[in-house]
């Protein structure tokens, strides 16, 4: 970790947990959510407002180091809402 720029900012990842509106994966809400990048550290990824979204604890253990997408198939979760939902608030979030 140490070797990798990482460059989310505390209201970035504040902005993310608002528009995500709870765990970006299964959507529950009202549990502490954790910074998982999509793209894995272990795979070229970085905390950066583009690669970070909020998982709840479950999630983040679950998926690991997992690509997303297949990770999501494997856990009978909405991929293509996921992707849709990340496309969009990655949008607003670029012009804020």
């Amino acid at each position: 970790m140490a070797l990798v720029e990482h460059d989310l900012a505390d209201a970035q990842w504040d902005a993310l947990r608002e528009a995500w509106g709870g765990c970006a994966y299964c959507g529950a809400d009202g549990v502490a959510l954790q910074k998982d990048c999509v793209l894995p550290i272990s795979r070229g990824g970085r905390y950066t407002v583009d690669n970070v979204v909020p998982a709840c604890g479950s999630c983040n253990a679950s998926k690991c180091n997992a690509e997303v997408t297949g990770w999501m198939r494997r856990r009978r979760l909405d991929e293509r809402a996921f992707l849709l939902r990340h496309a969009e608030i990655r949008a607003v979030l670029a012009i804020a």
